[in-house]
């Protein structure tokens, strides 16, 4: 087992994979891994499912099976993702009970369609949360406007949630309140709150995708380049300190309440000039989730030396950072009012094109 992985895990930082197929099911790998490279969770999303579905040929019998039986082309997606994430939670059984229930986590996502629809998110999260029906699974809801919203019923109703699709501090903290307010919501309808667990998904490495082009279309060469995304999540991070440290959450406490954790996602380094393990070993603080592609963890556990706490040390020079960011002609609010709609627009693309799949099988 990686020295470095270890260190990453003991320094507080939960390794889960951005990754989920069949194919790693059936052959063992997803099960070395958790053996054998300290991963305690899996992410998934529409853009994962359709590359495990369009590049194996596991699904191609199911597929046929359920046309025969009549089944919608959607209805066959859900009952083909819906079955790979069952038999991950199953997986994860045990690193869910060794931690309390805190990992051991496998998410699904809802329609990225609905993404602008709050009712429907919500019929759909409660519909994932019932076929998959593993006390282990996360509903992955975006943090659009109209998702939060479906994030506190969701919550209210008992389903715990992976909020996905978060670029900014100000929205995040729209995030934890709907998550403290569904968890209020239940507590008002006489119901517990033990068994609900929550993480909040910040997106790294598209920030500096963004930001370092507009630089350089500002000009090349700004000193600003490849520092936002940290310094984002270092704020984001502040932000997590300040609601936990907060009456309304020791309140909830009290009763019960399990933190909502920040995920450090989209943590493979776009840019070749940076360190491969940048978005990992600079955003290490207790309670942290870090789901990262196989290869991110592949280059952790070769070279990411682990130096503790890479983020409550680092907070006054994001703060400083975020000050600079006006001057040199960068609208943050612009970038990831984009970065939501691009985001969103992926997502739906990549499902489309996993339907489009599908259908295609013969």
């Amino acid at each position: 087992m990686s020295s470095h992985l270890q260190d990453l895990s003991a320094a507080g930082v939960s390794i889960w994979l951005d990754d989920l197929s069949r194919d790693r099911l059936q052959s063992g790998s997803l099960a070395a891994l958790i053996s054998g490279s300290n991963v305690v969770g899996v992410t998934t999303n529409p853009s994962i499912f359709s590359a495990a579905i369009k590049g194996s040929a596991l699904y191609k019998d199911d597929v046929l099976a359920l046309k025969v039986e009549g089944e919608s082309v959607a209805s066959i997606v859900t009952t083909l993702t819906t079955s790979d994430v069952k038999s991950a939670c199953d997986l994860f059984l045990d690193t869910f009970n060794s931690s309390g229930h805190v990992d051991g986590r496998v998410s699904i996502e809802v329609d990225p369609f609905l993404a602008h629809e709050t009712a429907a998110t919500v019929e759909q999260g409660k519909s994932l949360w019932q076929l998959v029906n593993r006390p282990n699974l996360l509903v992955k809801v975006p943090a659009t406007l109209e998702g939060l919203p479906a994030i506190r019923e969701l919550t209210a109703a008992g389903i715990s949630i992976n909020v996905t699709l978060i670029f900014s501090v100000e929205r995040y903290l729209k995030v934890m309140d709907a998550y403290m307010g569904g968890l209020e919501d239940r507590l008002a309808a006489g119901h517990s709150i033990t068994d609900i667990h929550s993480v909040a998904s910040f997106f790294v490495s598209r920030i500096d995708t963004e930001i370092d082009k507009r630089l350089d279309a500002i000009g090349a060469g700004s000193p600003l380049r490849g520092q936002t995304a940290i310094a984002n999540a270092v704020l984001a991070y502040e932000a997590y300190l300040d609601v936990i440290a907060s009456q309304r959450w020791k309140s909830l406490v009290e009763q019960g309440a399990n933190q909502q954790r920040p995920l450090w996602a989209s943590t493979g380094v776009k840019d070749k000039a940076y360190d491969s393990t940048r978005y990992v070993i600079e955003l290490v603080a207790a309670n942290c989730v870090n789901t990262m592609p196989e290869g991110t963890l592949n280059e952790v556990r070769e070279h990411g030396a682990v130096r503790g706490d890479t983020i409550t040390p680092a907070i006054a020079s994001a703060h400083a950072h975020f000050a600079a960011l006006p001057a040199a002609g960068i609208d943050f609010e612009d970038v990831v009012a984009f970065l939501e709609k691009d985001g969103v627009k992926k997502f739906a693309d990549a499902w489309q094109e996993l339907l489009d799949n599908v259908s295609a099988v013969a």
